[in-house]
């Protein structure tokens, strides 16, 4: 399966069938160049502008935005409630992770994830093969809470999210403050990449993808 990084929070996953899930499309506000592509499913972890403009994507797609269990195209999808603060969602709303089962592959997308996770979030995500993880702060975990989570999750491939940028519009923490808290991380000056479950152990175990 390939997984590309659109900017922000949104991504796009092509199993080896062709099919193709999105995630968390954001609108022009945002800085990025605009998702201009076609899916077979969306998934919006919460209702705000960088996130949830679905109305971008192109396509007859399947949109899914709670939790719950979701079988699409032969792709499983397990939405887990989680908060967008460490407040139980009083300041910013709730938040959806994702986990994607594509091609033998378990993905979690972690949305706009405020807090630490619980042991019974933990369980109800599971082993997890890739990881993709918002590091920034301001709006969500920060680069030490980021490490974290990771580690209670304990991925083998963990691609970080939701950053600061040249051309993102709002302030967000950098992608060198997550390296420098993680220990490490690999720049693979690539937008996509095609992975195989037996060949994750080929990659660094943090790799940085770029936007365009």
């Amino acid at each position: 399966m390939k997984i590309k990084w659109l900017g922000h929070a949104c991504f796009l996953f092509t199993s080896e069938d062709g099919t193709k899930v999105l995630t968390d499309p954001f609108d022009d506000h945002v800085g990025y160049k605009l998702p201009e592509v076609e899916a077979d499913i969306v998934t919006t972890s919460h209702d705000h502008y960088d996130h949830n403009a679905v109305d971008v994507v192109k396509g007859n797609f399947t949109h899914i935005k709670q939790p719950g269990t979701f079988e699409e195209k032969g792709i499983k999808i397990t939405g887990i409630s989680t908060f967008h603060d460490d407040a139980q969602g009083s300041k910013r709303g709730s938040n959806i992770i994702y986990v994607y089962e594509i091609d033998g592959i378990r993905i979690c997308h972690c949305g706009d994830l405020g807090h630490l996770l619980s042991r019974e979030q933990i369980d109800k995500i599971g082993e997890i093969d890739v990881l993709l993880l918002p590091i920034g702060g301001v709006y969500t975990i920060n680069a030490a809470q980021a490490c974290e989570v990771m580690e209670s999750l304990n991925p083998v491939l963990t691609i970080p999210m939701h950053f600061q940028t040249p051309v993102l519009k709002f302030p967000l923490g950098t992608v060198d403050e997550f390296i420098a808290a993680a220990g490490g991380g690999e720049r693979v000056d690539q937008q996509e990449i095609e992975i195989t479950k037996d060949g994750l152990s080929n990659y660094s175990d943090i790799i940085i993808l770029n936007y365009e």
